[in-house]
């Protein structure tokens, strides 16, 4: 019986929820990652899931350090709503920021009270603790060019999955 191990591929479908038990971010379409090959997977997943089988379900509680991180207050910033383009005075837009590097971040309205609006950078759950159910869709062997990605390659468009 083939079981999830070092550098095997493994296909994977997952459900986060959040501490009410609420689905926040689901994937029912596999997505295949190389077992122990810095696949961008979280540690705390790849741990979880190592010995298991094809079929088996694995629920995994992550802290917020495992998870999404801790909040950072320094991402959160308050301005006049006069201050703000029109397009983005309502709760949920996203707005693109770009550093002097030229990295971006998005940043969401997450308020609009009293003339003022609020930009959080954070994810939506930072901070707190999910649940992680992953279901383990099918295991073969990783090529050594999925192993060096790290990530399930498709063959026939040469994208990553």
């Amino acid at each position: 019986m083939v079981t999830v191990t070092h550098n095997k591929l493994v296909y994977i479908t997952y459900s986060i929820l959040d501490s009410r038990g609420m689905v926040v971010e689901q994937h029912d379409i596999p997505v295949g990652y190389v077992q122990g090959a810095n696949s961008g997977i979280l540690p705390a997943i790849e741990s979880a899931v190592a010995g298991h089988k094809i079929g088996d379900r694995v629920e995994i509680a992550l802290s917020p350090e495992e998870g999404y991180g801790l909040r950072d207050e320094s991402l959160v910033f308050v301005d006049d709503i006069e201050n703000v383009p029109p397009e983005f005075r309502r709760i949920g837009a996203e707005v693109m920021f770009e550093n002097e590097s030229g990295e971006t971040k998005v940043f969401y309205v997450t308020a609009i009270e009293d003339g003022k609006l609020t930009l959080d950078g954070n994810p939506s759950l930072a901070g707190q603790s999910v649940t992680c159910l992953v279901n383990v869709m099918d295991i073969r062997e990783a090529t050594p060019e999925e192993i060096r990605n790290g990530r399930s390659l498709d063959v026939q468009t040469g994208t990553v999955h």
